[in-house]
């Protein structure tokens, strides 16, 4: 049986918002995108056809446990015919001059904000995202891909899309932000786009979105399938132009390796072990208030902080600055209410993706506990904001450990999840190796009063973004992303990165980024 929570004075007195149920969401799905949405099931989009084809398997939502729409799942001989398929449409896309292709995905933008809170509720049930980020998952899209179409001319200058479409598979915690603003962009710049559903949630608000973008004429092809039936379509075939991947580094690894030996256009973001370093510091409370916003949909992002390595001699002056922050956090049931007109609850983060995650994260804790890591803060279920007697299985409360054994993978792999660890160091010798702990990272923060210290060490910390007692994030319109190590494997994306690495240029031209012969920085 599924844990659920005791009844307690406040949950009684919760009840789900008016018009935000599963059904309601579904109802509205279906009425808005008949040909992508079919009584219980979503459809595959492939051969600019929604097809009724592939095996679906029963999928729950994270938020109560209930029943949600499950991925279609294609069987490999699919799979190729579909990538077939869109190498065909692509061959026809890359001649379509660029104010056409920009008119339509402009007109898929405006549908996309037509849309916006039937897409972000559609987030909040599938991969239980709290209404706020929900929203600005959605807005991230949309206006980070409004940047690109006002600007697209001076990017796509002098070059030509690649040979076959690119190929997206990535993780299923920023459908909108991630996946659908680069396969919108990756259109615009005259390539036929596939995406692969997340297996573990986003089916229905990537159908939606896609079925607002092939209105428009855009060539979109989504499939669902599972990485390892699929992979030989997505990753091996010939059709494929490139291929941007969005995961870990076990997954993450294996595509390299494909890729690197088809030599084949590749964009490979993988985690990180991202840290923020405490040395000389002083400003307390600038701490303590950017504290609750590092935990941000319960740092299930590839830009969270879940790392801090603290100078011994500040570690007091440090607890006494983050305990109070970490207590403030507000977590449970996205949308529980106390009346069903008032707005969505102000949450920090809801679920974690489901219930397996859940359990695996509070296993690694008690073994790192019972392995001598030292429990600083615990937060209680009891705490959180639930529904009466509903299923809490995918949530866990923070958790803060001081010093996690080094066979704990808290100690140096990422836990995404609501899980602080911290490491103490005298030294600044042992602060750059506490930091550079995954053999590279994506972004990482030095807190530190003086600028020329921060001047001297920020060069040594393997992170593509480092920030001065500021958290940095993947960014939006011209900032550039990539990562250092093992976290990226690729093109380097971000601003003019991203066409560049999604088209072709000069003879010879050298992408920034990191590749097995040559890694460049922008």
């Amino acid at each position: 049986m599924a844990p659920t929570l005791p009844p307690t004075t406040d949950s009684q007195a919760l009840t789900l918002k008016a018009g935000t149920s599963w059904a309601d969401a579904w109802q509205r799905c279906l009425s808005i995108a008949p040909e992508a949405f079919q009584d219980d099931r979503v459809l595959n989009l492939w051969n600019a056809t929604w097809q009724a084809d592939g095996h679906v398997l029963p999928a729950v939502t994270p938020v109560d446990g209930t029943p949600v729409a499950a991925p279609p799942r294609l069987d490999r001989t699919s799979a190729h015919q579909a990538v077939r398929a869109s190498l065909d449409q692509h061959r026809a896309w890359r001649h379509v001059p660029l104010d056409e292709r920009r008119a339509r995905v402009a007109a898929t933008l405006d549908a996309l904000t037509e849309h916006r809170e039937l897409l972000a509720l559609l987030l909040v049930w599938e991969i239980g995202k709290p209404w706020r980020l929900a929203q600005a998952d959605v807005d991230r899209a949309v206006d980070g891909v409004r940047w690109y179409v006002d600007g697209i001319e001076p990017m796509v200058a002098g070059r030509a899309p690649l040979d076959g479409p690119v190929s997206n598979i990535a993780s299923w915690n920023y459908p909108m932000s991630v996946l659908v603003h680069a396969m919108l962009v990756q259109a615009l710049a005259g390539n036929a786009v596939i995406a692969k559903t997340p297996t573990d949630g986003g089916v229905a608000c990537l159908t939606l979105a896609c079925a607002l973008a092939a209105r428009e004429g855009v060539p979109v092809t989504l499939v669902s399938g599972s990485g390892g039936e699929l992979s030989q379509a997505l990753v091996r075939a010939p059709e494929i132009g490139c291929v941007s991947f969005v995961g870990g580094r076990d997954t993450g690894a294996a595509v390299a390796t494909a890729v690197a030996d088809l030599g084949k256009r590749h964009i490979l973001e993988q985690e990180g072990l991202n840290t923020w370093g405490i040395w000389n510091y002083s400003d307390w409370d600038a701490l303590t208030a950017v504290v609750p916003k590092l935990f941000d949909y319960g740092k299930q992002r590839c830009t969270a902080y879940p790392r801090f390595v603290v100078q011994r001699a500040l570690f007091d002056e440090f607890l006494a600055a983050y305990l109070p922050a970490v207590r403030t956090l507000k977590a449970g049931h996205p949308l529980a209410v106390e009346k069903p007109d008032d707005p969505y609850p102000a949450l920090d983060f809801g679920p974690l993706i489901n219930a397996a995650k859940a359990k695996d994260l509070n296993d690694q804790v008690a073994e790192a506990v019972d392995r001598g890591a030292v429990p600083l803060h615990r937060g209680k279920l009891c705490d959180a904001r639930f529904l009466p007697g509903q299923d809490t299985s995918a949530y866990v409360q923070p958790v803060t450990l001081l010093n996690p054994p080094p066979s704990s993978p808290l100690h140096h792999a990422e836990p995404f999840g609501p899980v602080d660890t911290i490491v103490l160091v005298d030294t600044e010798a042992e602060l750059l190796a506490a930091m550079n702990a995954s053999n590279g990272a994506l972004v990482a923060t030095l807190s530190t009063d003086d600028r020329a210290t921060y001047e001297r060490l920020a060069p040594q910390i393997r992170a593509f973004k480092t920030g001065h007692g500021k958290p940095r994030s993947r960014g939006d319109r011209d900032e550039l992303f990539g990562g250092f190590g093992a976290s990226w494997r690729g093109a380097f994306v971000g601003g003019e990165l991203l066409v560049r690495a999604v088209t072709q240029g000069p003879a010879g031209e050298r992408l920034p980024g990191n590749f097995p012969e040559y890694h460049l920085m922008p």
